[in-house]
């Protein structure tokens, strides 16, 4: 978990009052976060010539990326102590109705298409507070922008520069400009040169540089404000004099775009000379109809059952109950007036982590208070756990095969293409195999459509060892399925391999025989037939396949419900497919 470093007299001066660390403690763990550490008592480093304040060390969740500052985190104990109610942020047009604009021209679809704006406007800073500034925008980096790869944030002191504003992708030859805290003068290619072996900036260089387009934000006067994501320019940079900030971020993730812009802007306006005010930015983007006023600070509009809440946390709280609970976590909610089983929640957009009810109940129980929660059997909630059918299933597969004698192995799921075509005799037909579009290796390209390479491959790691060499497995393999929203479907295979002086079929067969006869399958012999019978059940018919010796395999058929189903195959494995497997 991220964790955030605040001063440690301006966080108790805020919540109006000192604690011990103790008392701070227990705040902490009551709100759901951690203090790792006081530096009070330890030794602190000296900058330039004093001795840094005592800090608080927190641990916040992964997910609350509106924690990851002190406002933030101020904010938030603020309101679940009760000290102030959760604030309103409000867009605020200039007076003269005239917004700020982003153009966004089309190329920059082939290397960062989304990009977001917002303006701080008559902004104070000191100077921690510009050093938070700048250190949530790193945390936000490392965090949810994953290293700047998703998204990227630039901000500038607007009274440098003048709008309208425009989001261009260009060659890196065409792009001139002097990069922050800099005086020369440079164009894309220089610059990544001079960046290479910087231990900051290096690191993010390969984002864009292969790429034969980079993006770039221009003034109107085609001053260059940044190059996402690897630096602003140095004309416009911020100071603690600067009292209208313009902030661009850009990104390949649409929805994280305004994640960012709404968290960055929320924890800040509370600096601006009318508290908690935004003036939007105007993102002009035809070309993908993403047209629109940024930031949206409406609140989310949720629904949450007051059944399903009081279940998962055995209690017994009406709706109002559970309103006045949620104001403490920064929510606001009403009782629904469509049922009185319903809460209508209103989720501020800084709290991205909020997707379900369940999120809702869990910010219930954490104002509620966890060490207030009555102590049930859990059969009393809606929190019991159970196995999915298909790992039932499974498990029963594995108990069955490992009391039988055999190993059970778990290699990989990812192989090459030719292990998972060529080499068992098979065909790649182009509508079956998932494929990776950029694989590291040859040795992982594909998805498996079968278990069999993995076992092939692991005894012939182990076939130093004594023989026999029985091992199976019980896994997922994956399938194109262009019907489904995510083109492609698991399926659960169960897959056994044996390795000895013998060809082992009888020992193949006998293992298939035992997991059918656990799973109460019955093998429906010749002689009673098999067409024309309701007789559920399984049985065997000989099969020319080519990953097999000719003459030497099965499919296994299944009937349930007057269905047949071929469920499987076994077989001695043919001599080619040995040969490249190496297990001649």
């Amino acid at each position: 978990m991220p964790t955030i470093s605040v001063d440690k007299a301006a966080l108790f001066k805020d919540l109006g009052r000192e604690y011990t660390t103790e008392e701070f403690d227990e705040l902490c763990f009551e709100f759901g976060i951690e203090l790792d550490e006081d530096t009070t008592n330890t030794d602190r480093p000296v900058i330039n010539g004093k001795q840094e304040a005592p800090q608080l060390k927190i641990e916040v969740p992964a997910n609350r990326y509106d924690m990851l500052c002190f406002e933030g985190i101020s904010l938030m104990l603020q309101i679940f102590t009760g000290k102030i109610n959760t604030p309103n942020f409000r867009l605020v047009a200039p007076k003269d109705g005239n917004l700020h604009s982003i153009t966004v021209h089309e190329e920059t679809s082939t290397v960062r298409p989304f990009v977001s704006g917002a303006i701080l406007r008559n902004i104070t800073f000191t100077q921690d507070r510009y050093e938070s500034f700048i250190a949530l925008q790193d945390k936000i980096h490392q965090n949810l922008a994953r290293q700047r790869t998703l998204v990227s944030i630039g901000t500038h002191d607007l009274d440098t520069i003048q709008g309208p504003f425009t989001y261009e992708a260009l060659p890196p030859e065409q792009i001139k400009f002097v990069p922050l805290n800099q005086t020369r003068e440079m164009n894309g290619h220089e610059l990544m040169e001079f960046y290479e072996k910087d231990k900051n900036l290096g690191k993010y260089l390969h984002i864009i540089r292969d790429s034969p387009v980079y993006p770039v934000i221009y003034d109107s006067k085609r001053t260059v404000c940044s190059l996402p994501p690897i630096i602003n320019g140095d004309h416009s940079k911020i100071s603690l004099n600067t009292k209208n900030v313009f902030i661009e971020i850009t990104a390949l993730d649409s929805t994280k775009v305004e994640i960012v812009n709404c968290i960055l802007v929320a924890m800040f306006s509370q600096y601006t000379e009318e508290p908690f005010t935004v003036e939007p930015v105007k993102i002009i983007s035809p070309h993908n109809q993403r047209t629109r006023e940024t930031p949206d600070l409406t609140p989310k509009e949720m629904q949450a059952e007051v059944s399903y809440i009081n279940q998962c946390c055995g209690l017994s709280l009406t709706a109002e109950d559970i309103c006045k609970l949620l104001q403490k976590m920064s929510f606001k909610a009403t009782p629904s007036i469509s049922s009185p089983d319903i809460v209508d929640v209103h989720v501020p957009r800084t709290r991205a982590d909020v997707l379900h009810q369940c999120d809702i109940m869990e910010d219930v129980a954490v104002a509620y208070g966890f060490n207030n929660l009555v102590r049930t059997f859990p059969g009393k909630t809606g929190t019991i756990a159970a196995p999915l059918p298909i790992n039932k299933l499974g498990d029963i597969v594995r108990v069955e095969a490992a009391m039988a004698g055999w190993t059970e192995v778990m290699p990989l799921i990812l192989c090459s293409h030719a292990e998972n075509f060529e080499f068992l005799n098979r065909v790649d037909d182009g509508t079956t195999a998932v494929k990776l579009a950029n694989p590291k290796t040859a040795e992982y390209q594909v998805v498996r459509t079968t278990l069999l390479p993995g076992l092939l491959k692991t005894i012939r790691e182990n076939k130093h060892h004594s023989v026999p060499i029985k091992v199976f497995e019980v896994a997922d393999v994956a399938f194109k399925d262009l019907s489904l929203e995510r083109k492609s479907r698991n399926e659960r295979h169960f897959s056994a391999a044996w390795y000895g002086k013998t060809s082992g079929f009888e020992v193949v067969h006998g293992l298939m025989d035992r997991i059918m006869l656990m799973l109460r399958c019955p093998f429906i012999v010749q002689k009673h037939g098999v067409d024309g019978i309701s007789k559920n059940g399984y049985w065997i018919e000989e099969d020319q396949d080519a990953t097999y010796l000719p003459g030497h395999a099965a499919k296994v058929f299944l009937r349930l419900a007057n269905k047949v189903t071929v469920i499987g195959s076994f077989g001695i494995l043919h001599p080619s497919v040995l040969e490249k497997f190496e297990l001649k």
